[in-house]
């Protein structure tokens, strides 16, 4: 036995434990009700289907309108490209679908206008006044440019009228659109012309006064000999300095050779190259000649570098030589020319830097306002290039997705109608399998032997397969000795041989109790089988009817309903007499009787037990088939004086609901449940693989 049928408080007496919600099992299990309630209404898929065709076939025939179908090509055309003129410019990401909606939706108002005008075609009318309804198709062909449009409408002349004027009034939309978009350009480039025109026309003002009132290119003369002057004049400054220099360090040469600073020069006809006033002037002249000495290697005696060494050597040996030959008077007298000489010289080129600074600054202002003009001049000439080119493209149709073939003549159109079949046809389908499959989900009733398992683990002790009834037979016939549906009877022998070696402490159960939850789960014949399965084993099996209220096991073994179990009770002596016996060796029956009121309160009475005493030691088992839980309380009085109840479930019968209360009721009262019967598991199904062999069961021919 499974350990989920044995509860924590009494582990001697299994009960059912903790139970899951049938409507939580796993998707497999799911799935398995599904197909067994799929193959058993297979007709509610077939039936939807044809509910669902034949209401979309009568809508087709009765109400739904014809459809014809103008089909019209457009293709994006070459465009020429001018490298100097306006162009529009696509968002090619987003264009073909762009124009494929437009096409769609976006021009059915300005269709119908333009049809009207034209007056082209009469408008065929709806029922609320207006103007039937043509859809509108468009398809991009693969891998190209080309645009399928198909109008659909009620009227096969409306259809090739309506494409028609869809495809002229598109080109005239895009042709008014582009026209319109130009039209914007070109005034917002018209009006930033007057701006700069004015603009330029106040710098071209502007420059003609300053012209007026400077002469540039006497200007330009100017400064450039103003410049040549000074530079000059600056060149002169600069040989007078030096010769202050020279003279000056000459002077302190002197003076220190006689160790008096008042003495600046030798005396007129001293021997200059015998003293240190000479000694200066003659090193510098050395130093000078050194130099020159080694520039002359690389340089031409005509660079202007050795023509300033040579005019400086010569100047200084002029200078010893005045030095030499001169008086210190003269010497004297020199000095203060060349002071008198830079001061006049360093106020003159001051003079003339202000006025070269000035010429400098009016020659840049001239060439600011001339800037000016060229640039304001450029963007003006910008502008007309702009105008110029936008009025050009205005004017040239630069449309290029262009009518490749014009509208068909409309033809009869099926496809919506099979689509309306097929779209029915597939809703039909999937209605009844949902269908189906919500029957199934929602139907908790168990339907093979792993429905039992997924519910309630490895309870089951027995399976007692569905077979055909014999005809003009109510109920099913018990088994006999020879019973030929060996399927049958192989499926009680197991049930026996599963009691009698049940691991149980003090042996098997002799005591045995069968019931269910509801009625009509075949407990009475699994008991009647049962006992008799265990009779013809060679034990001596007493078959008790304790369902004292609707009991019917005389009926089916064919025995007297009187006397039974309440007068055994009142006479436990006549048990030789109240007891039935029928031709089937040690199976022994006890009616159920009448005359007890309130069953429930007789199985309480203390008579029972002290009752199944004596018959334990009469019989070695004993099967009591008593009422079903939920039928009344009889089965739970009982079953205590027992010692073990089989529960029977009845295949695609018990509801896993009403099951799993009844077990647990039973678990609540200390009930030792062995097992569970699975009565009428289906012996075709593919769960089922026992005992179908029936060439086992088939007499030996003997020699």
């Amino acid at each position: 036995m499974s350990n989920a049928l044995i509860p924590s408080s009494d582990p001697g007496y299994p009960a059912p434990g903790p139970m899951e919600d049938y409507a939580a099992q796993n998707s497999p299990a799911s799935g398995r009700r599904i197909s067994f309630f799929l193959k058993k209404l297979w007709w509610v898929p077939l039936l939807t289907l044809a509910l669902a065709v034949g209401a979309a076939g009568a809508y087709i025939y009765y109400w739904a309108p014809p459809h014809f179908v103008s089909v019209a090509s457009m293709w994006e055309t070459e465009k020429l490209h001018l490298a100097d003129g306006a162009s529009f410019t696509d968002n090619f990401q987003d264009y073909f679908g762009t124009q494929m909606e437009l096409l769609r939706n976006g021009l059915e108002q300005r269709v119908i206008a333009r049809m009207q005008g034209a007056n082209i075609h009469a408008i065929p009318l709806g029922k609320d006044g207006r103007p039937i309804k043509a859809e509108v198709t468009v398809k991009q062909a693969p891998k190209s440019t080309v645009l399928m449009i198909e109008t659909d409408s009620s009227e096969p002349a409306f259809s090739q009228a309506y494409l028609t004027a869809l495809l002229q009034e598109y080109t005239e939309y895009k042709k008014g659109v582009r026209k319109a978009v130009s039209g914007d350009t070109l005034e917002g480039i018209s009006r930033q012309v007057d701006p700069v025109d004015q603009d330029l026309k106040d710098q071209q003002m502007a420059l003609t006064a300053f012209e007026q009132t400077n002469n540039l290119a006497i200007l330009q003369e100017q400064g450039r000999i103003d410049g040549g002057y000074l530079a000059t004049q600056q060149t002169k400054l600069s040989d007078l300095r030096q010769e202050l220099q020279l003279l000056d360090a000459s002077a302190r040469a002197a003076a220190a050779a006689i160790g008096t600073t008042n003495v600046s020069v030798p005396a007129a006809g001293a021997d200059a190259q015998s003293g240190p006033a000479s000694l200066a002037p003659v090193q510098e002249i050395e130093l000078l000649k050194n130099e020159r000495a080694k520039l002359s290697h690389n340089l031409r005696p005509e660079h202007p570098k050795i023509v300033k060494l040579d005019a400086q050597i010569e100047r200084d040996e002029q200078i010893i030589t005045m030095l030499r030959h001169e008086a210190s008077d003269q010497v004297a007298a020199r000095r203060e020319s060349i002071k008198t000489e830079i001061a006049n010289l360093t106020a003159s080129i001051k003079e003339w830097e202000a006025t070269i600074v000035e010429a400098d600054r009016r020659i840049a202002e001239a060439e600011a306002l001339k800037a000016a003009v060229s640039r304001t001049q450029s963007l003006r000439d910008r502008l007309d290039s702009l105008v110029q080119n936008v009025s050009i493209s205005r004017n040239i149709d630069q449309e290029t997705l262009t009518t490749l073939d014009p509208a068909s003549p409309a033809k009869r159109s099926y496809s919506s109608e099979l689509r309306l079949l097929l779209g029915s046809s597939l809703g039909g389908l999937l209605l009844g399998f949902g269908l189906v499959a919500l029957v199934g989900l929602r139907d908790d009733r168990f339907t093979t032997l792993a429905d039992v398992n997924d519910k309630f683990g490895d309870v089951i002790v027995g399976q007692v397969p569905d077979m055909p009834r014999m005809r003009g037979k109510i109920r099913m016939p018990l088994l006999e000795l020879e019973d030929e549906r060996y399927m049958y009877a192989e499926s009680y022998r197991s049930l026996r041989s599963a009691i009698l070696f049940m691991p149980m402490e003090g042996g098997p159960p002799k005591v045995l109790l069968i019931t269910s939850a509801l009625p009509d789960e075949g407990k009475s014949t699994i008991s009647a089988n049962l006992a008799r399965t265990l009779a013809s084993g060679g034990a001596r099996v007493l078959l008790i009817d304790g369902d004292l209220r609707r009991g019917f096991l005389h009926d089916l073994l064919g025995m007297r309903l009187e006397p039974g179990l309440p007068d055994l009770m009142n006479c436990p002596d006549d048990m030789d007499s109240i007891i039935q016996q029928d031709s089937m060796p040690n199976f022994y029956f006890l009616s159920r009787g009448r005359g007890v009121t309130n069953p429930g309160d007789f199985f309480l009475s203390p008579k029972v037990e002290q009752l199944l005493v004596r018959l334990r030691k009469k019989f070695d088992f004993i099967v009591i088939d008593s009422s079903p839980i939920f039928a009344a309380d009889d089965a739970v009085s009982l079953a205590p004086k027992t010692d073990g109840t089989l529960f029977v479930v009845r295949s695609r019968y018990s509801p896993a609901g009403a099951v799993k209360e009844a077990l647990e009721l039973l678990g609540q009262r200390q009930i030792r449940v062995l097992g569970l019967v699975f009565n009428r598991a289906q012996s075709s199904g593919r769960s089922y693989y026992y005992y179908k062999h029936s060439d086992y069961y088939r007499p030996q021919k003997t020699a």
